[in-house]
């Protein structure tokens, strides 16, 4: 067995461990493989152990790996910001975006998103920490946006995403994946909006995540390992 399919085995059982402990069903959590950084290869591995969805932050390196595993039933999810020109490539070449925080992206996506294509899965991205150097709308914003977005056409609202700000505090990890979770039900009985999806937890705090209703973990460490990011060029 490949340290990748061992990572897989052993963050499932983390996965079914969390979802015992608080009465959820494991088979309504989904693992979401985070692949940025990544080789190909290291994508085989993942999905030669069972994994099928992979999600994404960097769009030309995103599209690279789709060209060269498309051998591979692979589902691909968006993760990361979103700039306006990118959202082409996304509505073209992705099944899940994870990351819309403004109506400018949600619509460019809808129309630009291909007729013979499923609608798009959509999560809008909160930012329930208030960390200025992070993406997403606020949850005053939240409601506006969502009524526009659940409006457009080639696009399919599923639910929330969020990226709380870290803490080894297990308290704090509740409180903010609680507050997701409030705003979706919000949502839901406000607007009667058909919400399945809240798209947080990663490998440090799935576990807090699942305990307040998580149904996408966002996991990358804990299954491929410490990232190796390129040095910045020298300045010399």
């Amino acid at each position: 067995m490949s340290t990748i399919a061992k990572n897989i085995a052993k963050v499932g059982e983390r996965i079914r461990e969390a979802a015992q402990a608080c009465g959820r069903d494991a088979a309504g959590i989904g693992l979401l493989a985070v692949s940025k950084t990544k080789p190909p290869t290291d994508i085989r591995a993942a999905h030669a152990a069972g994994l099928k969805d992979f999600g994404e932050n960097y769009l030309q390196e995103a599209l690279a790996k789709q060209v060269e595993l498309a051998d591979l039933p692979l589902i691909w999810h968006f993760i990361g910001p979103i700039q306006s020109n990118k959202c082409k490539a996304l509505a073209e070449h992705f099944a899940w975006v994870h990351s819309v925080d403004r109506l400018k992206i949600a619509e460019r996506l809808s129309s630009l998103r291909p007729a013979e294509l499923p609608a798009l899965n959509i999560c809008l991205q909160v930012n329930v920490s208030g960390e200025a150097s992070k993406s997403g709308c606020t949850p005053e914003e939240l409601p506006a946006l969502a009524a526009a977005v659940s409006r457009l056409p080639h696009l399919k609202l599923r639910g929330l995403m969020a990226i709380p700000e870290p803490t080894d505090d297990q308290a704090a990890q509740h409180a903010a994946f609680a507050r997701v979770r409030a705003l979706a039900e919000q949502l839901r009985a406000a607007q009667q909006l058909e919400l399945d999806t809240l798209s947080m937890g990663m490998s440090h705090d799935l576990e807090a995540a699942i305990a307040e209703g998580a149904t996408w973990v966002r996991i990358g460490t804990a299954l491929f390992g410490a990232r190796d990011y390129p040095a910045p060029p020298s300045s010399i």
